[in-house]
């Protein structure tokens, strides 16, 4: 299907949830890029480096009487739902932002006149934690509840369900509320909190000639400039099929698309690539393969100690595990054909300068901390 130019289409007030975030932050700077005058952010905190053209919010997604305040005020007609606490977070808070707190937000959205809501959900609400996914497509069922092992997946498939539920086409005097879901599979990028920083942390510890499973498993990972690319061809898709009802086969609102660099790579290739780049020259030969079944005893015994004691979590746990031996790429033909997606940034090109900016984040931390360090020292004395 032909797309038309990207900025052929206004789409008005547009507001953008967990702004302040790294992936958020990179949708809210490319919407911007684009020729949108009229962006929003809201998010429990300010950011470390506000954007040119953006005004930032402070709301917290479980306050209903808060955020109805801000979408008084703001009135957008397209809401990016990117927010979402850390997967580790403690799963009440996990079930009332993602689940609860995307309920009140659609809601809220309604009542305000919003037309169009995409929502940043996961590659991962496919997966059982077991089962090999290969090239998995948008025909893989959604798994919810008991055979949905980790808690934080089940938010995020639990309120991807009710997003798709809402898509509602205007009648009987009704506005239409359109929705669609994006499912990145392993976001990574400049502004990256969680996928490099952890890669990175291992190596900064020394650990990088350890392998836990035979490395061939195919894994999809995704850089975050092409993520945000694929929330604004969704949010220009949903805008500009408003007043049409496209056949099943071009159908954007009511549909989740999977969003990948659609370069699969062996998941320790990758890892030793983002190692590599910050510096790592261990040799093929100097690397220690434990099997996965050894890998999973040990994480669980790890993870029993570390609870036994209140030491909260292990490095190595069997999450961990499951993921770096499991084989997980997607089909994102549907995105590419009914979005017009195709990826903007490289994976090589998008991870060296991730990299570099997770080693120099990580830098300008140590050295505040050793500058605190010394003027807690400079008072003793």
């Amino acid at each position: 299907m032909a797309m038309p130019e990207e900025n052929s289409l206004s789409l008005g007030t547009v507001l953008v949830t967990g702004g302040s975030g790294g992936l958020a932050s990179q949708i809210l700077q490319l919407f911007s890029q684009r020729g949108c005058e009229h962006l929003h952010s809201i998010d429990l905190r300010q950011p470390l480096r506000h954007l040119e053209g953006v005004t930032y919010h402070i709301g917290d997604l479980t306050n209903s009487d808060a955020i109805r305040r801000i979408f008084q005020d703001v009135k957008p007609d397209v809401v990016i739902h990117a927010a979402s606490p850390k997967f580790d977070a403690p799963n009440h808070i996990l079930y009332k932002v993602n689940v609860e707190g995307t309920k009140t937000l659609i809601q809220i959205a309604k009542e305000s006149g919003t037309r169009f809501f995409v929502y940043t959900s996961s590659a991962s609400v496919v997966t059982d934690g077991t089962a090999d996914l290969k090239n998995a497509d948008e025909t893989f069922p959604v798994i919810v509840g008991d055979k949905q092992p980790e808690f934080y997946v089940n938010t995020k498939a639990l309120a991807e369900l009710y997003v798709l539920t809402q898509n509602y086409r205007a009648k009987d005097g009704h506005q239409h509320f359109l929705t669609c879901a994006i499912r990145p599979s392993g976001i990574f990028g400049v502004g990256d909190l969680v996928l490099l920083p952890g890669m990175l942390n291992v190596y900064f510890r020394g650990q990088t000639k350890v392998q836990i499973g035979n490395n061939r498993n195919l894994f999809d990972f995704t850089e975050n400039t092409n993520v945000a690319h694929a929330h604004y061809l969704a949010a220009v898709a949903l805008a500009r099929f408003q007043n049409d009802t496209p056949g099943d086969d071009a159908r954007v609102d009511g549909e989740a698309f999977f969003i990948t660099n659609g370069e699969p790579r062996y998941f320790w290739d990758f890892t030793r690539l983002v190692w590599g780049l910050a510096g790592d020259t261990t040799r093929p030969d100097q690397v220690w393969v434990i099997t996965r079944p050894w890998a999973l005893l040990l994480a669980g015994l790890l993870e029993w100690v570390f609870w036994a004691f209140g030491l909260g979590e292990p490095s190595l746990t069997r999450t961990k595990v499951r993921l770096s031996c499991m084989t997980r790429y997607f089909c994102i033909d549907k995105a590419k054909k009914r979005l017009g997606y195709k990826p903007l940034v490289g994976l090589e090109e998008g991870l060296k300068k991730a990299v570099e900016d997770c080693v120099r984040r990580r830098n300008l931390e140590q050295g505040t901390a050793t500058a605190d360090m010394n003027d807690v020292k400079q008072k003793r004395q």
